[in-house]
């Protein structure tokens, strides 16, 4: 099972940029999908961008032009590279692999199961 750990968010004023890293012990994004999650205050955890070993990129429609998912299989770590960030972005972001235990949360067809512990980003107005 992969572990994943997250790092880069931070607090940002509208129309910033971050960019998030997940370093992976496990997997890189040639082996498996991997994903970027989050979670607003008071809703559930969403799906934001993956990325497949066949180098597809899925994004939700609120992020489209917005973010990109770029990995360094070199170096196990994915990004996640947000432009123009909005309040509405305001989130805990999580790294996602598949595998992991019975459950977890499919989007585009795949089920992440494997979670980093999260890494804050706020955006203020």
């Amino acid at each position: 099972q992969a572990n994943l750990l997250e790092s880069g968010g931070g607090s940002v004023q509208t129309g910033g940029s971050l960019r998030l890293s997940c370093i992976t012990s496990a997997y890189t994004t040639t082996k498996a999908p991997m994903a970027w999650f989050r979670q607003r205050p008071g809703k559930q955890r969403e799906g934001v961008a993956a990325l497949t070993p066949s180098t597809r990129t899925y994004y939700a429609d609120s992020v489209k032009g917005r973010f990109t998912i770029p990995e360094d299989a070199a170096k196990n770590t994915l990004y996640l590279q947000m432009n123009n960030l909005k309040p509405d972005d305001t989130a805990m972001y999580y790294c996602a692999a598949t595998g992991g235990p019975p459950g977890g949360i499919s989007w585009q067809g795949i089920r992440f199961g494997t979670w980093g512990q999260g890494t804050q980003v706020t955006v203020s107005s």
